[in-house]
């Protein structure tokens, strides 16, 4: 256990290696980190610099290679997948550049998708899922498929999907990365009010310093290291 009661994420002298063509790429060197609930985190720094491969080591997508992650008290650095796809399932939402929606299902059918298999009913489903899309303003696209979005409101869509379950943290992947100034500000401003309003631990990778000033905290990456942490 952390000795902070109020650590939601601590990454303790992480080291990640791959191999490609023969060499050996260091993706992230002697990483210490901690991350507080209820913070909001931009992880910035150039193409290649290690920001992707951080967030799926801290969210057990990828192990390290030595080190501990430490999410919400618990070691997950060598824990089984079994137990790792359970606490992305209960514990975390995730967003990416790319949106990742179902192009068959309709806005709040990809956001339903999410919670199967599971206990609840069928109609308690699709009222979180209303109320997801509520809370990100796109109740009156839920019936729309991802062709006949745009790309803000994909974005939102997938925002919702990522709130859907409740999480405690919410892991965001260049989320703005294919999105028109507009609508980069409208997700920006919708994590914000999630991270206020519910007490979300947000955290987003971005090479985009112009997002600095929703941050609680800055991480800056270069060459597979942190380079600065600002507050």
């Amino acid at each position: 256990m952390p000795v902070d009661k109020d650590t939601m994420i601590e990454a303790i002298d992480v080291n990640k290696e791959y191999r490609r063509a023969g060499a050996i790429i260091r993706a992230l060197g002697d990483i210490n980190l901690t991350i507080k609930s209820g913070e909001f985190v931009l992880v910035q720094g150039p193409t290649g610099c290690g920001k992707s491969t951080l967030l799926n080591v801290l969210s057990g997508i990828d192990l390290p290679d030595s080190g501990k992650i430490i999410f919400d008290g618990e070691n997950i650095a060598r824990a089984q997948e079994a137990r790792l796809s359970k606490l992305r399932r209960q514990k975390i939402g995730f967003v990416f550049q790319d949106f990742n929606l179902i192009p068959t299902l309709t806005a709040i059918e990809n956001i339903e998708a999410l919670l199967w298999p599971t206990v609840l009913r069928e109609k308690e489903i699709e009222n979180r899922a209303i109320a997801a899309l509520r809370d990100v303003n796109l109740l009156e696209r839920k019936d729309h498929y991802p062709v006949q979005m745009s790309g803000g409101e994909k974005q939102r869509c997938g925002l919702a999907r990522a709130i859907i379950h409740r999480p405690r943290v919410i892991l965001a992947d260049e989320p703005t990365g294919n999105l028109d100034p507009e609508s980069e500000k409208q997700v920006m401003d919708l994590l914000k009010k999630i991270n206020k309003d519910m007490e979300t631990t947000i955290i987003v990778v971005t090479h985009r310093g112009s997002l600095s000033s929703y941050a609680s905290k800055i991480i800056k990456m270069d060459k597979g290291v942190i380079t600065n942490i600002q507050k």
